[in-house]
């Protein structure tokens, strides 16, 4: 209770390799009088041992049991300082628990286990958790091992050599396809499946040397019982044809229908939650996770990502209460939370409707885990619960940049010091990103409220959901996908595709005069023309009235040839050419070094002069610069 560490026992992948498979025991005291043993499968509650009661558990009764070979001395802790529980083999040296890669707890010299080989979720009395039965099984439904092979005219296999599939993910993927009648492991190690499909009519030899298989068993149905005379049951077949003709067949139809429809609607939900069963699968097994079950922070060591448990979440953020709430992202809320060591977090919490949310999640968590460096935002791991995905990060007193610059009465906060501290430091992360870091990543998303700031006023770059990373020889890619927000993308982006470092540049370039200005990039009309911040930047910098930019709440705090050099490398960064843009490097040396001549920047994009008639055609150009929507799709002219 003091560290947050909690200790979890993992099961094998398979009884011949030792990485971890997919069920945890727990030990998760409710209350002092509630406290209990779970085993978990992908997280989700699978097993409970039942409340610890006089030296045994409710459904653990074996233990000690008059014919049990092993007896054990159970306890159990329960304070402020830690909880936990322990056991001591009365009658031997070494105790040993061990949790099998089906879920199955046993001890290591007992043939005998103390758990069910598999839940069905229709059975509680043995500590099984009750869970929604798939629309095609019943109560009573279950596997039985067996030696021989279903009639291989009525019966085909499909085999999934995946090498993180354990038998427990084999039997998962049967008992949730309705036309699966067995599985068994594909190699000889207990990894991949092997589904079989069609007529369970099953060919038992038990004298066939070949692999045991797991083979579904049905449970009876139970036929209405009754005996009827026959004229009785004449009158009622004829009763049963006019009540047919009447009503029944037109309410068949429509029970079919419907039936049809609730029945396509249950197949696409139930591949979209393996699709993301599989794929948060494949997260969690993902290298940056050296821990993946562990479920707290190990005092901020190390740069592993870790998994939060939701329990601890939901206590850190008091239920995800609305005092809580920091503000509402382009994927969902994001909360404040404290955890139980003292330490702040923010939470991301993806929104459910949220479309882009799996592969914007992976990105950003991933990617994230790899980048280090000041000005970037650090991700501290993630909290998967059900179809809840959220994202824990370093928690930034200062909330976002926009918050400080679009306000009038905050923006006096930020003096010229300050704002030039954050445009170095904003360029520098882009530094890192684009040059010195692992992998070249393109950020594609800059922009006011994706720089958050410390506690004091140092900028961290953030959101990284539209991120790209380049290999080491590629300059450039195009995407019918375009990302990012309206006012901040560059050309070549909004309106073919195709991005670079130099998109990230454009970004930036925006972001430096809405800084120096105080101003959104949206925020000048004009009755006679219509502007952008851009626009209105560069005919005061042709005219040169370029003084007349300069927020006016910065006062004497501004250095003249410090700000002149700022709009004059801002407007190199917004120039309608991509070739023409500075590099970052180049970018960060004209901003430093006051001796490095600036050339002179061409005519910017999106500079929109006042808007004439044109021809059908030529006018299916659309306003898209709003500062503060994401898009995720647009198309280009």
């Amino acid at each position: 209770m003091k560290t947050g560490q909690n200790f979890t026992l993992t099961s094998w992948l398979s009884n011949d390799i030792p990485d971890s498979g997919s069920f945890t025991l727990s030990w998760e005291p409710v209350d002092e009088a509630s406290q209990r043993l779970i085993i978990r499968r992908s997280h989700q509650p699978y097993w409970t041992s039942g409340n610890l009661n006089d030296q045994t558990f409710q459904y653990l009764y074996a233990l000690n049991s008059p014919g049990s070979q092993s007896h054990y001395n159970l306890s159990s802790v329960y304070s402020n300082e830690a909880r936990y529980f322990s056991y001591e083999r009365t009658n031997a040296d070494l105790p040993m628990w061990i949790l099998t890669p089906k879920g199955q707890l046993r001890d290591s010299d007992n043939s005998t286990v103390w758990t069910p080989e598999f839940c069905y979720g229709y059975e509680s009395s043995n500590g099984c958790v009750e869970s929604s039965l798939p629309q095609c099984r019943r109560e009573g439904d279950n596997f039985s091992e067996k030696n021989g092979d279903f009639a291989p005219d009525i019966a085909r296999s499909a085999t999934d050599d995946n090498s993180s599939l354990s038998i427990s993910d084999c039997f998962v993927k049967c008992w949730n396809d309705c036309s699966c009648v067995g599985f068994n492991s594909s190699t000889t190690d207990g990894t991949g499946c092997v589904i079989w499909t069609g007529s369970n009519n099953f060919l038992v030899n038990p004298r066939d040397n070949s692999t045991l298989k797991y083979v579904i068993s049905q449970s009876p149905i139970n036929p209405s019982a009754g005996n009827k005379t026959e004229e009785s049951k004449t009158k009622e077949s004829k009763t049963w044809i006019w009540i047919l003709l009447g009503v029944v067949i037109p309410l068949a139809l429509l029970c079919f229908g419907l039936l049809l429809y609730t029945k396509i609607k249950h197949r696409r939900k139930e591949y979209e939650r393996r699709k993301r069963d599989e794929y948060f699968l494949e997260l969690t097994a993902s290298e940056s996770f050296k821990d993946v079950h562990q479920l707290e922070s190990n005092g901020g060591k190390g740069n592993d990502l870790l998994l939060f448990s939701f329990s601890s979440i939901m206590a850190a953020t008091n239920d995800f209460s609305v005092e809580n709430k920091l503000g509402q992202g382009g994927f969902g809320p994001v909360y404040k939370g404290k955890l139980s060591d003292g330490r702040e977090i923010a939470i991301k919490r993806l929104s459910r409707t949220s479309g882009q949310g799996l592969v914007e999640f992976k990105n950003e968590l991933i990617l994230i885990a790899k980048l280090q460096h000041t000005n970037l935002v650090r991700v501290l791991g993630c909290c998967i619960h059900g179809e809840e995905k959220m994202l824990i990060y370093e928690y930034m007193p200062n909330k976002s940049l926009d918050f400080f610059l679009f306000d009038e009465n905050r923006k006096a906060e930020l003096d010229w010091p300050k704002r030039f501290n954050i445009i170095e430091g904003i360029a520098q992360g882009l530094l890192y990103l684009h040059k010195y870091s692992r992998m070249r990543v393109i950020h594609r998303d800059l922009k006011a409220n994706n720089i958050l700031l410390d506690e004091n006023l140092n900028p961290k770059i953030s959101d990284f959901g539209m991120a790209r990373i380049f290999k080491e020889n590629e300059t450039e890619a195009m995407t019918n996908r375009v990302v990012g927000t309206y006012g901040y993308m560059s050309p070549e982006y909004a309106m073919e595709g195709t991005f670079s470092i130099k998109s990230d540049i454009f970004s930036f370039g925006v972001l430096m005069l809405e800084i120096v200005t105080g101003r959104k990039n949206t925020s000048f009309v004009h009755l006679d023309r219509t502007f952008n911040l851009i626009g209105y930047a560069w005919e005061l910098w042709q005219q040169g009235d370029t003084l007349e930019l300069k927020d006016p709440t910065l006062g004497e705090t501004c250095g003249i040839q410090q700000f002149l050099r700022s709009v004059h490398v801002a407007l190199l960064c917004v120039q309608e050419s991509a070739t023409d843009r500075p590099t970052t490097s180049d970018m960060i040396s004209m901003l430093l070094n006051d001796t490095i001549s600036l050339p002179t920047p061409n005519k910017p994009a999106f500079v929109i002069g006042k808007v004439e008639s044109k021809s059908t055609d030529e006018s299916k150009e659309k306003d898209c610069s709003v500062n503060d929507m994401t898009v995720t799709v647009m198309e280009g002219r």
